[in-house]
């Protein structure tokens, strides 16, 4: 073998060895992959089985949009206006609308002129080179000049006052205790590593918070933005409830003052306190209105709220629990009147029975003569109500053979001695708007912050907002009143030894 066979011999000698090394790693990689198909396959068997599951799920999810769907368009066919019961109606297009505004003749309603000018400012017009009043568009001398006074009225930007009270302890053998002077407007001194809330700030939040229904969260941002106050929404809740302990007796107050009241008038809704469901009770006059906020809905809570020797009228609605009362009643007309609409709405023989005409053009006319009480003569009213109480009893106590006028008859013959009390008295109203009126406001506010997070939460705002809208109802600036009970509260919890400069 020469030297080139010999060469030629060992490349493919290298060759081999290079292709039993590429043999050996080709099996290799075969084996895995072998592996992998295998866990590949069971992967696939799962996600067959699994889609398999899914597809029948699917189906029965079908079937039962299917026949939701058809109960749906059952219920809004018997309906009659073909949408679902939950929607609303909307105002008819060619509804009559009350022009807005005051009508032709009457006097403008203007803001009334302020009392007093603080600041004189002076706006002078420019002047030329020449020392002219000149225009500042053209430059030309001004001619015929008039002086004017603009009154424009605004506030002062808010800030951050900080005040300092140096005050004086000393121990008191007689209470026992450690007595510390304070001064009028100052709130009870509590040992903190930063600064207290004053009273303009305490005074704010709740008016913030309460009447103007703002959440915890968006007082703190109004507080950071305008004054510059840094208080956190935890810190701003913690205040609230103090300051419904400290006007505690005022709320106290205000119940013993309802309970003497000559008519009341009630409702209540749904409030949630930490998730669970609960109920706000309102208890309201043209002068006072009182919230309670409770976990129960029953005639123990009425009673607890106006207590058991309750002498005046109570105005309701048609809830068991007002007959819980041991006192005189008047039932909402209004709340009658609004059945009857909406049992006619889904029966049409009862919309077209002598029942449904009849009571409703009764309860109409018991509305229209209260507003008569006035143009009437006593004898002409008194023969009047006394004929409508007539109709009345023959309606009440009529057989009917209809489901629907039964249920509602059997209703009036219940309360027959509850629906005309209105009628003999003139302060007393044949609704139960005022309470429903009372109560809007707190149902927005429930809507915004969804309730309360705490049972002290709720109980510190139902006091607030006891207060708050009675002082309203007074005519009384809410801020002002508020700052005064907080002085008064204070003086008689911890009375003040600083005079006040």
């Amino acid at each position: 073998m020469d030297g080139r066979d010999l060469e030629i011999y060992n490349e493919r000698t290298a060759e081999c060895q290079f292709l039993r090394r590429e043999v050996d790693f080709l099996r290799s990689d075969r084996d895995w992959l072998r592996v992998e198909l295998f866990h590949a396959d069971q992967r696939c068997s799962d996600l067959d089985a699994d889609n398999r599951r899914l597809a029948g799920e699917n189906r029965k999810l079908e079937l039962r949009v299917a026949e939701l769907t058809a109960t749906l368009r059952e219920s809004a066919a018997g309906a009659g206006d073909g949408k679902p019961p939950f929607v609303k109606a909307g105002l008819p297009s060619r509804r009559r609308r009350k022009r807005p505004g005051r009508k032709p003749g009457h006097p403008a309603a203007l803001r009334p002129m302020p009392e007093q000018i603080d600041v004189h400012q002076d706006a002078p017009l420019p002047k030329d080179p020449a020392g002219r009043v000149s225009c500042p568009r053209c430059n030309a001398c001004l001619l015929d000049l008039e002086n004017h006074e603009r009154i424009v009225e605004d506030i002062i930007p808010a800030k951050v006052v900080v005040t300092c009270y140096h005050t004086a302890s000393g121990w008191c053998p007689g209470c026992r205790k450690r007595v510390e002077s304070r001064a009028p407007e100052q709130p009870p001194a509590a040992n903190i590593p930063h600064g207290q809330l004053g009273l303009n700030a305490l005074a704010t939040g709740v008016l913030l918070h309460v009447t103007h229904r703002l959440p915890f969260r968006q007082v703190s941002k109004v507080f950071a933005d305008l004054p510059g106050l840094t208080v956190c929404a935890g810190a701003i809740t913690r205040q609230a409830q103090r300051i419904a302990d400290w006007l505690e007796k005022d709320y106290g107050q205000l119940t013993l003052e309802l309970r003497s009241a000559p008519a009341v008038y009630a409702d209540e809704t749904g409030w949630r306190t930490d998730g669970k469901n609960g109920y706000l009770w309102v208890v309201t006059t043209p002068t006072q209105t009182l919230y309670h906020i409770d976990e129960h809905r029953s005639g123990d809570v009425i009673r607890k709220l106006l207590g058991e020797s309750f002498g005046g009228r109570l105005v309701s609605d048609y809830y068991s629990a007002y007959s819980a009362m041991n006192c005189d009643k008047q039932k909402c007309l209004v709340h009658l009147l609004r059945e009857l609409k909406e049992t006619a709405e889904k029966s049409e023989a009862f919309a077209g029975s002598v029942f449904f005409r009849k009571t409703r053009r009764l309860i109409k006319e018991m509305l229209l003569l209260k507003g008569l009480w006035d143009d009437l003569s006593d004898e002409r009213y008194t023969t009047r109500v006394c004929r409508l109480e007539t109709r009345l009893d023959a309606l009440a106590d009529a057989d009917y053979g209809e489901p629907h006028a039964k249920r509602i008859g059997k209703r009036m013959r219940k309360f027959k001695k509850e629906l005309t009390p209105f009628l003999w008295e003139k302060e007393l109203d044949g609704t139960n708007n005022a309470a429903e009126r009372a109560i809007r406001p707190v149902v927005v506010a429930r809507k915004i912050s969804g309730g309360s997070r705490s049972d002290k939460g709720a109980a510190a705002f139902a006091k607030l907002a006891s207060l708050l809208r009675t002082a309203g109802q007074q005519g009384k600036n809410v801020l002002s009143t508020i700052k005064g009970m907080l002085v008064a509260a204070w003086a008689a919890g911890n009375p003040a030894v600083v005079p006040k400069p």
